[in-house]
Protein backbone atom coordinates (compact mmCIF):
# COMPACT_ATOMS: atom_id res chain seq x y z
CA UNK A 1 0.00 0.00 0.00
CA UNK A 2 1.05 3.65 -0.88
CA UNK A 3 0.62 6.82 1.20
CA UNK A 4 -0.18 6.11 4.99
CA UNK A 5 -3.75 8.71 4.99
CA UNK A 6 -4.99 9.47 9.11
CA UNK A 7 -8.96 10.66 8.32
CA UNK A 8 -10.25 12.76 11.45
CA UNK A 9 -14.23 12.93 11.34
CA UNK A 10 -17.31 12.02 12.32
CA UNK A 11 -18.84 8.95 11.56
CA UNK A 12 -21.52 8.10 9.52
CA UNK A 13 -23.29 5.18 10.09
CA UNK A 14 -25.25 5.16 6.44
CA UNK A 15 -21.71 4.54 5.08
CA UNK A 16 -21.90 7.48 2.58
CA UNK A 17 -19.68 10.30 4.48
CA UNK A 18 -17.04 10.39 7.29
CA UNK A 19 -15.14 8.33 8.67
CA UNK A 20 -16.79 5.10 6.82
CA UNK A 21 -16.34 7.31 3.12
CA UNK A 22 -12.81 8.33 4.07
CA UNK A 23 -11.48 4.74 4.39
CA UNK A 24 -13.57 3.42 1.49
CA UNK A 25 -11.76 6.14 -0.52
CA UNK A 26 -8.65 5.97 0.83
CA UNK A 27 -8.61 2.11 0.18
CA UNK A 28 -9.59 2.45 -3.28
CA UNK A 29 -7.23 4.52 -4.17
CA UNK A 30 -4.16 2.17 -2.77
CA UNK A 31 -3.84 3.97 0.26
CA UNK A 32 -3.53 2.78 4.28
CA UNK A 33 -6.26 4.51 6.00
CA UNK A 34 -6.20 4.88 9.74
CA UNK A 35 -8.88 6.87 11.50
CA UNK A 36 -9.71 9.10 14.69
CA UNK A 37 -13.50 9.64 15.24
CA UNK A 38 -14.61 12.85 16.68
CA UNK A 39 -17.86 12.35 16.97
CA UNK A 40 -21.18 10.18 16.39
CA UNK A 41 -23.92 10.66 14.38
CA UNK A 42 -27.68 9.93 13.83
CA UNK A 43 -28.17 10.40 10.06
CA UNK A 44 -29.15 9.00 7.28
CA UNK A 45 -29.61 9.59 3.18
CA UNK A 46 -32.74 11.99 4.14
CA UNK A 47 -30.89 14.29 6.92
CA UNK A 48 -29.12 14.56 10.15
CA UNK A 49 -30.73 14.02 13.23
CA UNK A 50 -28.50 14.44 16.07
CA UNK A 51 -24.37 14.04 16.97
CA UNK A 52 -22.35 13.09 20.24
CA UNK A 53 -19.13 14.38 20.39
CA UNK A 54 -16.45 12.11 21.41
CA UNK A 55 -14.78 13.99 24.25
CA UNK A 56 -12.05 16.25 23.02
CA UNK A 57 -8.98 14.37 25.21
CA UNK A 58 -10.12 10.87 23.70
CA UNK A 59 -10.14 12.50 20.08
CA UNK A 60 -6.32 13.97 20.76
CA UNK A 61 -5.54 10.43 22.66
CA UNK A 62 -6.53 8.58 19.72
CA UNK A 63 -4.75 10.82 16.99
CA UNK A 64 -1.55 10.94 19.20
CA UNK A 65 -1.38 7.38 20.20
CA UNK A 66 -1.35 6.05 16.51
CA UNK A 67 1.34 8.92 14.80
CA UNK A 68 3.90 7.82 17.98
CA UNK A 69 3.79 4.39 16.16
CA UNK A 70 2.52 4.91 12.90
CA UNK A 71 4.01 8.68 11.23
CA UNK A 72 0.85 9.54 8.49
CA UNK A 73 1.90 10.70 4.81
CA UNK A 74 -1.10 12.97 4.70
CA UNK A 75 -4.03 14.13 6.99
CA UNK A 76 -7.75 14.98 6.05
CA UNK A 77 -9.80 16.67 8.35
CA UNK A 78 -13.40 16.60 8.04
CA UNK A 79 -15.81 17.46 11.06
CA UNK A 80 -14.68 18.33 13.94
CA UNK A 81 -18.01 19.19 16.21
CA UNK A 82 -16.37 21.23 19.19
CA UNK A 83 -14.18 23.98 20.14
CA UNK A 84 -12.26 21.52 22.81
CA UNK A 85 -11.61 18.97 19.75
CA UNK A 86 -10.60 21.99 17.03
CA UNK A 87 -8.27 23.14 19.94
CA UNK A 88 -6.91 19.58 20.43
CA UNK A 89 -6.02 18.99 17.28
CA UNK A 90 -4.43 22.28 16.00
CA UNK A 91 -1.57 21.65 18.79
CA UNK A 92 -1.05 18.50 17.55
CA UNK A 93 -0.94 19.67 13.89
CA UNK A 94 1.26 22.69 14.64
CA UNK A 95 3.37 19.95 16.58
CA UNK A 96 3.65 17.70 13.52
CA UNK A 97 3.53 20.80 10.70
CA UNK A 98 5.92 18.73 8.04
CA UNK A 99 3.07 16.51 7.75
CA UNK A 100 0.69 18.08 5.26
CA UNK A 101 -2.88 18.67 6.19
CA UNK A 102 -6.06 18.85 4.22
CA UNK A 103 -9.34 19.62 5.88
CA UNK A 104 -12.46 19.58 4.41
CA UNK A 105 -14.34 22.54 6.86
CA UNK A 106 -17.36 20.61 7.96
CA UNK A 107 -19.57 23.17 9.38
CA UNK A 108 -22.80 22.02 8.61
CA UNK A 109 -25.15 19.19 7.63
CA UNK A 110 -27.06 19.98 4.27
CA UNK A 111 -30.24 19.69 5.74
CA UNK A 112 -28.96 22.70 8.53
CA UNK A 113 -27.73 20.82 11.05
CA UNK A 114 -24.70 22.46 13.09
CA UNK A 115 -21.68 20.13 12.73
CA UNK A 116 -19.38 22.50 14.42
CA UNK A 117 -19.81 24.75 17.29
CA UNK A 118 -19.40 28.62 17.06
CA UNK A 119 -16.36 29.07 18.96
CA UNK A 120 -14.56 26.21 17.07
CA UNK A 121 -14.91 27.92 13.93
CA UNK A 122 -13.01 30.83 15.63
CA UNK A 123 -10.24 28.43 16.52
CA UNK A 124 -10.17 27.03 12.98
CA UNK A 125 -9.62 30.53 11.84
CA UNK A 126 -7.13 31.75 14.08
CA UNK A 127 -5.10 28.44 15.12
CA UNK A 128 -5.80 25.82 11.60
CA UNK A 129 -5.65 27.80 9.14
CA UNK A 130 -1.92 28.93 8.68
CA UNK A 131 -1.08 25.35 9.20
CA UNK A 132 -3.38 24.36 6.40
CA UNK A 133 -1.75 22.76 3.50
CA UNK A 134 -5.11 22.73 1.27
CA UNK A 135 -8.58 23.41 2.10
CA UNK A 136 -11.59 21.98 0.49
CA UNK A 137 -15.00 24.26 1.36
CA UNK A 138 -18.14 23.86 -0.51
CA UNK A 139 -19.75 27.57 -1.66
CA UNK A 140 -21.83 28.25 1.82
CA UNK A 141 -18.88 27.05 3.82
CA UNK A 142 -16.21 29.44 1.56
CA UNK A 143 -18.80 32.33 1.74
CA UNK A 144 -19.30 31.50 5.60
CA UNK A 145 -15.31 31.53 6.08
CA UNK A 146 -14.37 34.45 3.86
CA UNK A 147 -17.43 36.51 5.15
CA UNK A 148 -19.12 36.77 2.17
CA UNK A 149 -22.70 36.70 0.64
CA UNK A 150 -23.86 33.75 -1.31
CA UNK A 151 -21.81 32.39 -3.73
CA UNK A 152 -23.79 32.02 -7.36
CA UNK A 153 -20.26 32.55 -9.99
CA UNK A 154 -17.06 31.49 -11.24
CA UNK A 155 -16.18 34.88 -9.90
CA UNK A 156 -17.22 35.31 -7.09
CA UNK A 157 -15.62 31.45 -6.24
CA UNK A 158 -12.07 33.36 -7.03
CA UNK A 159 -12.57 35.94 -4.87
CA UNK A 160 -13.83 33.37 -1.80
CA UNK A 161 -10.98 31.32 -2.36
CA UNK A 162 -8.48 34.64 -2.60
CA UNK A 163 -9.93 36.06 0.52
CA UNK A 164 -9.13 32.46 2.44
CA UNK A 165 -5.91 31.72 1.00
CA UNK A 166 -5.06 35.25 2.81
CA UNK A 167 -5.93 34.10 5.88
CA UNK A 168 -3.38 31.34 5.89
CA UNK A 169 -3.80 28.41 3.95
CA UNK A 170 -1.47 27.20 1.56
CA UNK A 171 -4.31 26.27 -1.33
CA UNK A 172 -8.02 26.85 -1.74
CA UNK A 173 -9.98 24.08 -3.63
CA UNK A 174 -13.37 26.15 -3.65
CA UNK A 175 -15.94 23.20 -4.60
CA UNK A 176 -18.46 24.14 -7.31
CA UNK A 177 -20.87 21.57 -7.00
CA UNK A 178 -23.50 23.99 -6.06
CA UNK A 179 -23.07 26.66 -8.23
CA UNK A 180 -26.03 27.51 -10.74
CA UNK A 181 -25.65 25.62 -13.82
CA UNK A 182 -23.86 27.35 -16.45
CA UNK A 183 -23.84 25.74 -20.21
CA UNK A 184 -20.63 24.12 -22.25
CA UNK A 185 -21.65 24.49 -26.16
CA UNK A 186 -19.17 21.77 -26.62
CA UNK A 187 -20.64 19.37 -24.17
CA UNK A 188 -22.51 16.25 -25.34
CA UNK A 189 -25.71 15.78 -23.75
CA UNK A 190 -27.36 12.37 -22.71
CA UNK A 191 -29.44 10.77 -20.18
CA UNK A 192 -27.07 11.39 -16.93
CA UNK A 193 -26.31 15.36 -17.41
CA UNK A 194 -28.70 18.42 -18.18
CA UNK A 195 -28.62 18.80 -21.48
CA UNK A 196 -26.44 22.58 -22.76
CA UNK A 197 -26.03 23.33 -18.87
CA UNK A 198 -23.77 20.42 -17.63
CA UNK A 199 -20.51 21.81 -16.53
CA UNK A 200 -19.38 21.56 -12.65
CA UNK A 201 -16.49 23.21 -11.84
CA UNK A 202 -14.29 23.09 -8.80
CA UNK A 203 -11.54 26.17 -8.66
CA UNK A 204 -8.18 25.66 -6.85
CA UNK A 205 -6.70 28.93 -5.64
CA UNK A 206 -3.02 28.60 -4.75
CA UNK A 207 -0.21 31.83 -4.51
CA UNK A 208 0.84 30.23 -8.29
CA UNK A 209 -2.33 30.66 -10.09
CA UNK A 210 -5.85 29.43 -10.44
CA UNK A 211 -6.57 26.12 -11.84
CA UNK A 212 -9.69 24.73 -13.14
CA UNK A 213 -11.20 21.23 -12.61
CA UNK A 214 -14.72 20.71 -14.87
CA UNK A 215 -16.22 17.83 -15.66
CA UNK A 216 -20.08 17.58 -16.79
CA UNK A 217 -22.82 17.45 -14.23
CA UNK A 218 -24.60 14.17 -13.54
CA UNK A 219 -28.65 14.24 -12.94
CA UNK A 220 -28.76 12.12 -9.37
CA UNK A 221 -29.45 12.68 -6.63
CA UNK A 222 -26.56 10.67 -5.10
CA UNK A 223 -23.93 13.24 -3.69
CA UNK A 224 -24.20 12.17 0.03
CA UNK A 225 -20.12 12.53 1.29
CA UNK A 226 -18.98 13.88 -2.29
CA UNK A 227 -17.21 16.61 0.17
CA UNK A 228 -15.56 13.90 2.55
CA UNK A 229 -14.94 11.26 -0.69
CA UNK A 230 -12.92 14.01 -2.45
CA UNK A 231 -10.98 15.82 0.63
CA UNK A 232 -10.09 12.15 0.90
CA UNK A 233 -8.93 11.42 -2.74
CA UNK A 234 -6.47 14.25 -2.56
CA UNK A 235 -5.27 13.66 0.95
CA UNK A 236 -4.04 10.14 -0.49
CA UNK A 237 -2.74 11.45 -3.67
CA UNK A 238 -0.45 14.17 -1.91
CA UNK A 239 0.33 10.92 0.28
CA UNK A 240 1.65 8.80 -2.31
CA UNK A 241 3.99 11.82 -3.32
CA UNK A 242 1.39 13.49 -5.98
CA UNK A 243 1.74 17.43 -6.67
CA UNK A 244 -1.13 19.17 -5.86
CA UNK A 245 -2.61 19.22 -8.89
CA UNK A 246 -2.23 16.01 -9.57
CA UNK A 247 -3.78 14.60 -6.45
CA UNK A 248 -6.81 17.16 -6.57
CA UNK A 249 -7.41 16.28 -11.11
CA UNK A 250 -7.61 12.55 -9.61
CA UNK A 251 -9.62 13.12 -6.82
CA UNK A 252 -12.41 15.08 -8.98
CA UNK A 253 -12.37 12.41 -11.55
CA UNK A 254 -12.38 9.66 -9.05
CA UNK A 255 -15.46 11.27 -7.26
CA UNK A 256 -17.11 12.25 -11.09
CA UNK A 257 -16.75 8.57 -11.83
CA UNK A 258 -18.17 7.39 -8.27
CA UNK A 259 -21.47 9.77 -8.88
CA UNK A 260 -21.93 7.83 -12.05
CA UNK A 261 -21.78 4.56 -10.48
CA UNK A 262 -23.71 4.97 -7.39
CA UNK A 263 -25.47 2.39 -5.81
CA UNK A 264 -28.55 4.30 -5.46
CA UNK A 265 -29.39 3.36 -1.93
CA UNK A 266 -31.70 5.58 0.40
CA UNK A 267 -34.56 7.57 -0.28
CA UNK A 268 -32.66 11.10 0.30
CA UNK A 269 -28.98 12.04 -0.75
CA UNK A 270 -27.04 8.67 -1.59
CA UNK A 271 -23.80 7.23 -1.40
CA UNK A 272 -21.64 7.44 -3.94
CA UNK A 273 -19.61 4.13 -5.25
CA UNK A 274 -16.37 4.19 -3.28
CA UNK A 275 -15.09 0.77 -5.14
CA UNK A 276 -14.63 2.41 -8.46
CA UNK A 277 -11.63 1.94 -10.13
CA UNK A 278 -9.64 4.34 -12.09
CA UNK A 279 -7.93 3.68 -15.80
Amino acid sequence: MNGKIFAIAGSDPSGGAGIQADIKTISALGGYGMAAITALTVQNSLQVHDVYPVPADIVAAQVETVIEDILPDAFKVGMMATADTAKQLARIFSDNHHIPLIIDPVILSTSGHPLLETRGVEILLSDIFPLIDLLTPNLAEAALLADMGEITTLSQMTQAGQKLLSLGPKAILVKGGHLPERGDANSDSNSNTVPGTIVLTDLLVTEAGLYEFSSPRIRTNNTHGTGCTLASAIATGIGQGMTLTEAVARGHKYVHKAILQAPGFGRGHGPLNHLVTLD
